[in-house]
């Protein structure tokens, strides 16, 4: 095996492992064991568990992040909308093993790689498409970057849900997504305000 073969190989094993057990119960004896190989062989290739983690997380980004950017074709402000709810339901069905991954904490001490900041990246190539729709409607512009983390956010944690309990079919989990982000932003005010708390 060559060493770029062996580096793929032990990517495969801890991203399986991370996976089925998160971080902090894998270990780099479990790793090198699923390996036949030495732990020296792991730190070899990665420093260690944090670096070899963060080799899995950053495909796993990348992934996501790729497959919605490559989903937003031209179309309709609410085309892209279901473009995005599609593009992330399809990575969580493709991509099991890499969502399960993502949703876990970071280790303590990496600044990239939890879930909120991959949700922030993934809204923040989004916003656009809220930006354009929300001038064309004459509402302010720049609360596109807030509303695009709700949705991202929204999508996200329904995604969770429904990676266990797989029903509804994902084309109705995202006709459904759709259904209330979209309906719910052809309703919004300009200047909304809270009607439980007085005005200050």
């Amino acid at each position: 095996m060559t060493s770029a073969e062996r580096r793929e190989q032990l990517i495969t094993i801890a991203r399986g492992l991370f996976a089925q057990k998160g971080y902090e119960a894998t270990s780099v004896e479990e790793i090198a064991h699923r390996a036949e190989v030495s732990k020296p062989v792991v730190y070899e290739h990665f420093g260690g568990k944090e670096g070899l983690y963060a080799v899995v997380v950053d495909r796993e980004v990348r992934a996501l992040l790729d497959g919605v950017t490559g989903a937003l074709t031209a179309g309709r402000a609410h085309e892209l909308v279901e473009q995005a709810a599609l593009a992330l339901l399809d990575y969580i069905e493709n991509n099991a093993d890499g969502f399960r991954i993502l949703v876990r904490d970071s280790p303590v001490g990496s600044s990239t790689g939890s879930f909120i900041s991959i949700l922030s990246d993934v809204a923040t190539r989004v916003e656009h498409i809220l930006a354009e729709e929300f001038k064309r409607r004459g509402l302010d512009p720049k609360n596109a970057p807030m509303y695009a983390q709700m949705l991202v956010g929204m999508v996200a944690l329904t995604g969770q849900w429904w990676l266990d309990a797989r029903k509804p079919k994902k084309p109705d989990v995202a006709a459904h997504l759709v259904n209330l982000a979209w309906n719910g932003l052809s309703g919004l005010e300009a200047k909304p305000t809270l009607s439980t708390r007085p005005h200050k």
